[in-house]
């Protein structure tokens, strides 16, 4: 007899206002539940310790997740100056201390030296492999945790208030794969001081924001009303970076079967004009669109030489 899988078939995105103290795949786990989703994912881990937008899909949305974890991402936080810790926020042991105190003009003169694309070094504790094991299980065991530079991409970086002579509240607008931890202990450095994180919020992945986030308690009191579903946002929310192509129901059903349809040549024209240089995932989407019928995701695939041929294939009933 077949097994039964647990769930509904549940579509769409939540964008959560991450509480404190509450892991990703926690949070993950609580949105699942309050859906009875068969399917759940997050676009971008979020520390216990922050707070702030985490993006969850289900159902069919998971198959969006790459373009929303590749999507700009906004940070609010505070470094409190004069102690480094060992997993550069307000979590771990203080290792290093220093008793200089920058202030606001010192903090702005090298905010410039952070911004475009810079080399970084992940903290010893986060969640990067090094063979086969995460780089925080390592540290917590004891291990001496070496991580190589990589090179991330911050698109603006500000200082937005100096409350204490030991803090600074700061906002960074950065690509993929930047750590605000990691940018605290450089700041620090370049500011012949220490630092970590005191404080983190994320307000803004790709296209989520902090207008359309719902608190975990809000949500709750939605799903004991039968309202959960006001909080769920369209599967192709997450494709706001590529060109969309409204087909017929007929064309939607050779898409969904996996077969490619001809474009007419306005069509070819307009979905060449607004085409740029784009990368999910390694994978090149330059020439990638969202096929939509009735307001729907149909499919996501490449426009090219007069065709559009799907390559992600939604599974979705009107």
């Amino acid at each position: 007899m077949a097994r039964r899988r647990k769930g509904e078939d549940i579509h769409g995105w939540v964008i959560l206002d991450k509480p404190l103290d509450m892991t990703s795949t926690q949070a993950v786990s609580a949105v699942r539940r309050l859906f009875n989703a068969r399917k759940a994912g997050h676009a971008g881990t979020l520390d216990p310790l922050a707070s702030g937008i985490l993006p969850i899909a289900l159902g069919e949305a998971t198959k969006t997740v790459p373009f929303a974890m590749e999507g700009e991402k906004v940070y609010r936080f505070t470094v409190k100056w004069g102690e480094r810790t060992d997993t550069l926020d307000a979590e771990g042991e203080i290792v290093a201390s220093s008793g200089v105190r920058p202030g606001r003009a010192a903090i702005e003169a090298v905010l410039e030296r952070f911004i475009g694309e810079i080399e970084q070094v992940p903290p010893a504790y986060s969640a990067i492999k090094v063979d086969g094991e995460r780089a925080y299980d390592l540290a917590r065991d004891g291990e001496e945790v070496v991580l190589d530079a990589r090179t991330v991409r911050i698109d603006d970086l500000r200082l937005l208030d100096c409350p204490t002579a030991d803090m600074a509240v700061l906002e960074m607008r950065c690509g993929k794969g930047a750590y605000v931890r990691s940018l605290a202990r450089d700041l620090a450095v370049a500011l012949g001081t220490e630092g970590h994180v005191a404080a983190l919020r994320r307000v803004r992945v790709g296209a989520f924001s902090e207008a359309e986030s719902t608190r975990l308690d809000v949500l709750k009191e939605m799903a004991h009303k039968g309202a959960a579903s006001e909080a769920l946002l369209p599967v192709q929310t997450a494709l706001d970076d590529i060109p969309a192509l409204a087909v017929t129901e007929e064309e939607a059903f050779h898409l969904k079967q996996g077969r490619p349809i001809v474009l007419l040549p306005r069509q070819a024209q307009e979905l060449k004009s607004q085409r740029r240089p784009l990368f999910i995932a390694d994978r090149d989407c330059s020439f990638a669109a969202l096929a939509t019928c009735k307001d729907q995701a149909v499919a996501i695939g490449d426009a090219r030489a007069g065709k559009f041929q799907p390559w992600r294939v939604f599974n979705l009933t009107p």
